[in-house]
Formats: C-alpha cells, sequence, structure tokens
C-alpha cells in the first residue's frame, strides 16, 4: 500500500536514438530532473555539457539504454496529496518517514552538491553563488535536525497512542507520555517551521530565472523550486491529516486511560 501511495505517473516515451545524439546539455535543458539521474551514474552535467549521452556513456563504460530507461523513469509528473485520509495512521506515519528519507538521504546531498559545485564567472551571479554557498547548508542542517526531531518525539508519541487505543500500553509508561505530550504543542510547534525555505526564496527572488541565466542555475533553482513543493504537500498531509487524526486519537486514549483508573 506504500509503494501505492507514493507512486508517480510515468511521462511518455523518449526516442531512443534520438536521445543518444543528444548533447548533455540539451538533455537538461529540455528537463532538468535528467540531471539529477546522470548525477547517479556519476556524471556531472558541468563537466560533460557539450558531450553527446552516448560519448559520455562510453567514455565512462556504462550501457546507454540503461540510462536512457532511468532517465525516461524520471521523467514523470509530480504528484500531489496522495488520499491518505483513508489510510490507518501507521500507514500515513509510514509514508511520512519514506518522505524525509527521500528528503534527507537523496534530493538534499544532490541539491547541496549542486550548490557546492556552482562556478560562474559572470560578475552578476557572484552575489547568487556567495549567498547559496553560505545560506543552503545552514538550511539543511537546520531541516534535518527538525526531521529527526520529529521523528524521535512525535512520530514515536503517536506510535505510542495507537498502540494504547488497541490495549496494548504499561499504565505507568502511558501516564508519563500523556503527562509529558501534548499533540497539540507539536502541532504549534511544527506551524513555526512550515515555512523553512523563506530564505532561499529571498536570495533567489522567488526561483525567478532570467533569460540569460546560466545552465547550473537553472538546475538548481528548478530544483529548490521542486523541493519546496514537495515539503508544502509533506506539511499539507501532517497538518490537515496527521494532526487532527492524532489530536482525536489522543482524546479517545486519554479517555479510556482515566476510565480504566476510576474502575480499579
Amino acid at each position: 500500500m506504500i509503494k501505492t501511495a507514493i507512486t508517480l505517473i510515468f511521462g511518455g516515451k523518449m526516442d531512443l536514438t534520438a536521445l543518444k545524439d543528444k548533447r548533455i546539455a540539451q538533455i537538461i535543458e529540455e528537463n532538468h530532473l535528467h540531471a539529477y539521474v546522470l548525477y547517479y551514474y556519476g556524471i556531472r552535467f558541468t563537466d560533460y555539457s557539450e558531450h553527446t549521452l552516448e560519448q559520455v556513456c562510453s567514455e565512462r563504460g556504462l550501457r546507454v539504454e540503461q540510462v536512457i530507461k532511468d532517465l525516461e523513469a524520471q521523467a514523470r509528473s509530480p504528484q500531489t496529496q496522495p488520499p491518505l485520509n483513508t489510510y490507518p495512521l501507521e500507514l500515513i506515519l509510514e509514508y511520512l518517514r519514506h518522505a524525509h528519507y527521500q528528503f534527507i538521504k537523496e534530493k538534499l546531498p544532490y541539491i547541496a552538491r549542486l550548490v557546492a559545485d556552482f562556478e560562474c564567472e559572470a560578475e552578476a551571479w557572484q552575489p547568487l553563488k556567495r549567498d547559496l554557498k553560505v545560506v543552503f547548508p545552514l538550511f539543511m542542517e537546520d531541516f534535518i535536525h527538525h526531521i529527526y526531531e520529529e521523528e524521535d518525539s512525535l512520530f514515536t508519541y503517536i506510535q505510542a497512542l495507537d498502540q494504547a487505543s488497541k490495549g496494548n500500553y504499561h499504565p505507568g509508561k502511558l501516564y508519563y507520555l500523556l503527562e509529558r505530550h501534548s499533540v497539540q504543542r507539536f502541532a504549534l510547534d511544527h506551524e513555526a517551521h512550515d515555512d523553512e525555505m523563506e530564505g532561499i526564496r529571498r536570495i533567489t527572488n522567488n526561483y525567478t530565472l532570467s533569460p540569460e541565466a546560466p545552465l547550473s542555475v537553472k538546475v538548481i533553482f528548478r530544483e529548490l523550486k521542486d523541493f519546496e513543493q514537495s515539503l508544502i504537500i509533506h506539511a499539507r498531509v501532517e497538518n490537515e491529516i496527521l494532526f487532527p487524526r492524532a489530536l482525536a486519537l489522543e482524546a479517545c486514549v486519554k479517555q479510556l486511560f482515566f476510565d480504566r483508573c476510576r474502575h480499579n
């Protein structure tokens, strides 16, 4: 079921012959997501921009057919919020954990590498280069800390509530959890982190691209914009589904717990 919730929709088929003969820069201009696939094959578009895909694959000992297959798989339509409101709470938590994994282990390291590799001789792009190289690592560090803290505290608490609602709990430990934690407090704290990319938007002028922007800037801006859209969907799942369900669950568990205390 998790795979169903996170599956994306494939786009149209690519022309195998035409793609082999295209320059790397042209392939990425057509779809910036292709840079992500090539990166994980060890192909940095900044190093091979004027090579054709076939030339690069031959040079690096890669099967061009397999690379094209993976490029095709990446060329997909964006996924909107899945219909998680009908799913069990445990599955919603797994969906969110999977998203966290993708953020921390895949997308953020990739964007960080793009930013670290960003070089441009033109004076007009020097302020952006300087700001991104300072601001993005700070954003990434803060974001990862927030994600791990959320999993260790909020997710663990909700899991305990879910187990308690099924009768699986130790009264003393449950009382301690209910006294120490509050879904409402978690929700308020989460609201304060909802616009984590405000600083990035400011230095990129809301990801505005001028016609003369170099390819590296185009890829960075589009990746940052896509990442923010993923965060918006992620936050919507938490704010509109996870927190309301968790609040109701917490109230139910408290009632069950105190009813049992009165009968003992």
